[in-house]
């Protein structure tokens, strides 16, 4: 109870520049149903001073508060969607690496050992976290559960961008993040 309290002031304290200033950078989304990995010809993303390529089977989610972009990412096996969301919350904003990392595995129950990596990509640190357990699929202002999932799998990447982290944050079934993982990798090559 009490780490659920110091996870909801933290997420507040992170999130409320955003919420005063609104985001920024805007998505234009997500292209046509090709097999090429990424889209082409526009379809991109950008925020904090850096930009990326939306791979081509992802659609544009739509606004959602307190992120530049979210992605549907197409069902894998099961057939079941998972999301692609990513924050910018300023320069000097948003906590470090690590902070991150742990919010992120602590919004699973009896999560799987995570597996991090750290890269360097056109320049820019890139430190990718994955883990797979029941996912307990915090929305809303509070972050509250919204149930669990279970199987869910968690493929996230912090990139150390020219303006400040930007945070790129895959969740879904297993089979979907699993079958979706070389559409992540590629989008992060593609970060300039």
């Amino acid at each position: 109870m009490k780490r659920m309290r110091l996870e909801l002031i933290v997420t507040i304290a992170l999130c409320l520049p955003l919420m005063m200033a609104g985001c920024g950078g805007k998505d234009s989304g997500g292209g046509s149903d090709e097999n090429t990995s990424l889209t082409q010809g526009g379809g991109s993303g950008s925020t904090g001073g850096l930009s990326w390529s939306v791979p081509s089977k992802w659609k544009d989610a739509g606004d959602r508060p307190m992120r530049v972009a979210t992605y549907a990412v197409p069902g894998g096996g099961d057939g079941v969607a998972g999301e692609c969301a990513v924050f910018y919350f300023g320069s000097g904003q948003g906590g470090d690496v690590r902070s991150n990392i742990a919010r992120w595995v602590g919004q699973f129950e009896n999560p799987a050992e995570p597996v991090e990596a750290t890269r360097d990509v056109n320049g820019m640190r890139v430190t990718t976290v994955t883990t797979t357990g029941a996912y307990l699929s915090p929305a809303g202002p509070m972050m509250e559960s919204q149930g669990k999932l279970e199987n869910y799998a968690l493929l996230g990447a912090i990139v150390e961008g020219p303006q400040g982290f930007v945070f790129f944050k895959m969740t879904g079934p297993s089979a979907t993040v699993t079958a979706a993982r070389g559409d992540f990798e590629a989008l992060l090559g593609s970060l300039k």
